[in-house]
């Protein structure tokens, strides 16, 4: 069944917990702003049990989903295909279904680092630092396969998490070299730092930010900013949020889901900071 220019079409983020989300908040600024007056994005509490069940439960008139913890890895085999991006890091975050009835697998959450990099003037360095080696670790480590050009030193708590990384550099192309946490304070004289880590996590290094840091990227977004990230800021260095990273994302899966480029990125924005204001 085709779907016509016409037809109500629906969107949504999927993942447990996900109450927190602020996709919703973006995407229904950037349908506002793009006259997609048919289109809603809702959210929903799947775990990875209930994916199968939902995704075969999808209608005609759904356009697409956005994937949190737990289920990017979860979806792959339930999937008729997957991009390259998604398949370098083995995680979706982004589904795309087709008119012809696919789903589509994708990943906007690298392209979408390596955007918000470049948007605080961050192109290119010839090294890098990333604190932690969880999930969101290994999309920065492929984005720093665009942009660095020299080794990625990765500051980790186990050896476990050591051998991820090691793995994950090998598969990327990327040089990785492995430091102990002990030692991540050495980690902020980098050209650039990627902190991958949950919240709390990094406080303890604010105490140790250089008279003349360099760039930081701390991936969380609320709360705002982090104990690092306000150090870093009052230093002098630059500073990419969470924030940024979700709504590069965002612009992304919109673009994709709706067929509409440029998605409205600097409204999504906006809408985003004022729903973490609201807090």
């Amino acid at each position: 069944m085709r779907v016509r220019a016409t037809d109500a079409r629906r969107a949504a983020v999927l993942g447990s917990p996900i109450a927190h989300s602020l996709s919703p908040v973006l995407h229904r600024a950037a349908y506002r702003e793009l006259g997609l007056t048919n289109w809603s994005y809702d959210r929903f509490e799947v775990d990875e049990a209930g994916l199968p069940g939902f995704l075969d439960g999808l209608g005609p008139e759904w356009a697409g989903l956005s994937l949190t913890m737990p289920l990017k890895r979860a979806v792959i085999p339930l999937l008729d295909g997957i991009s390259d991006t998604a398949a370098s890091v083995e995680a979706v975050n982004t589904v795309v279904c087709t008119e012809d009835g696919r789903r589509l697998g994708d990943n906007t959450d690298i392209p979408g680092m390596v955007a918000a990099l470049r948007e605080h003037g961050i192109g290119q360095v010839d090294s890098a630092a990333i604190l932690g080696a969880g999930a969101t670790a290994s999309s920065a480590l492929a984005a720093l396969a665009r942009i660095c050009t020299g080794e990625v030193v990765a500051y980790v708590r186990s050896e476990a998490r050591a051998a991820e990384m090691r793995q994950w550099g090998e598969r990327l192309d990327v040089g990785v070299r492995i430091a102990d946490w002990a030692d991540a304070a050495r980690a902020l004289r980098a050209p650039l730092v990627v902190a991958t880590t949950p919240a709390g996590t990094t406080d303890a290094l604010a105490a140790s930010v250089p008279e003349r840091p360099a760039a930081l990227f701390d991936v969380l977004y609320d709360p705002w900013p982090t104990t690092l990230a306000a150090r870093w800021s009052m230093a002098g260095g630059a500073v990419v949020s969470g924030l940024d990273l979700l709504v590069h994302q965002a612009v992304l899966q919109v673009e994709r889901m709706t067929g509409r480029a440029p998605a409205p990125l600097d409204v999504m924005r906006r809408a985003g900071e004022k729903a973490l204001a609201g807090h």
